[in-house]
């Protein structure tokens, strides 16, 4: 009965210290794709926020010059609004199953790999 104890003593040591390992692979390798979707997006992000605050000097620029073409400057903010919803609607009906597939797609490829 001695004998038995001692062969099945560093069987189950090993497998206790396969297991902590594999715990700890686990953890590491969340952490892993936990910052690396954190980084992707927080980049993304930065890009937008800069891209979106270009694209408002802009309109604002082509609002007022519009306005002064027109005679009042509110006409020109008017065309411009108008111009953004007309694009806001044709991307929502025509793009928005396509970019929500897209975003969702890229979300679980940067999850699993």
């Amino acid at each position: 009965m001695e004998n038995e104890k001692t062969i099945f003593e560093p069987l189950i040591e090993r497998a206790e210290a396969y297991g902590k390992t594999s715990l700890e692979l686990f953890k590491l390798k969340s952490v892993e794709k936990t910052t690396g979707v954190a980084s992707t997006i927080s980049s993304r992000g930065i890009a937008v926020y800069f891209l979106s605050f270009s694209l408002l000097m802009a309109s604002i620029g082509v609002s007022l010059w519009i306005g002064d073409l027109f005679g009042k400057t509110y006409y020109g903010f008017l065309c411009v609004a108008g111009f953004y919803a007309i694009i806001g609607g044709i991307l929502y009906l025509f793009l928005h199953k396509w970019m929500k597939k897209r975003i969702g797609d890229s979300l679980i490829t940067q999850m699993l790999n």
